[in-house]
């Protein structure tokens, strides 16, 4: 399937990696953990594979995850400032602006 998208946590990297079907990185989000907290720090689609929702499974996927974790979401990249902005559904998990 040409679209394909698979999201996995490569926590030995600090981010979460989007692989098309033949296992090519097509886009990332960088995070640091802390407590009870990730924050997402740097978001990018590869220019070859922009255009195609890379960027918006990889915020779905990890923001899910961190629901299923349990933690609170601190939105440094721009891209996740705009995406939760637009996903209110995930606005729950928003750390208040003094958590770390």
């Amino acid at each position: 399937m040409e679209n394909e998208i698979t999201v996995v946590d490569a926590a030995e990297h600090n981010r979460y990696e989007a692989l098309d079907a033949d296992g090519n990185l097509m886009g990332f989000v960088d995070y640091a953990r802390h407590p009870g907290v990730i924050a997402f720090l740097h978001a990018e689609t590869l220019p070859d594979f922009r255009g195609r929702g890379v960027a918006g499974k990889i915020a779905s996927t990890s923001l899910d995850e961190a629901r299923a974790q349990g933690l609170r979401v601190k939105p440094a990249c721009p891209y996740y400032q705009d995406y939760l902005a637009k996903h209110t559904e995930y606005a729950d998990l928003v750390a208040p602006k003094a958590a770390e």
